[in-house]
């Protein structure tokens, strides 16, 4: 008998070392609510929520949250379009501390998303 695996567990294992923050499409462009949080992929330790998400992913790998310098991330995932995320040094010491982040993306095609994560 086969079982079936998620697509966040297979992107965990796949990605190894990386930590994979998935967040959840909520539909089309018009909605601005905050997506739930997504569960963390095993052994990641992170959960992240995204505002009017429309198939954006945004990937951080772990050995980022030791950055001394601010990092950015382009979270296109499946969406036709992209947004810039950066987090500063400062964010990625909260975030390997435990402490929620929330940071907007770049603006594209007249948005932008609020991006929350927080590592365990």
């Amino acid at each position: 008998m086969t079982s079936a695996i998620t697509r966040k567990a297979f992107c965990a294992r796949l990605a190894g070392a990386t930590v994979v923050l998935l967040i959840q499409a909520c539909g089309g462009g018009g909605d601005y609510s905050a997506a739930p949080a997504a569960p963390a992929p095993a052994g990641a330790g992170c959960t992240d929520a995204i505002a009017g998400n429309h198939g954006h992913v945004l990937t951080i790998a772990t050995t980022d949250l030791d950055s001394a310098t601010d990092k950015a991330y382009d979270i296109q995932g499946s969406a036709d379009h992209t947004h810039t995320v950066t987090l500063t040094a400062a964010n990625l010491r909260a975030l390997k501390a435990g402490t929620m982040v929330t940071v907007l993306t770049s603006t594209t095609l007249s948005h932008d998303h609020s991006v929350s994560v927080q590592c365990a």
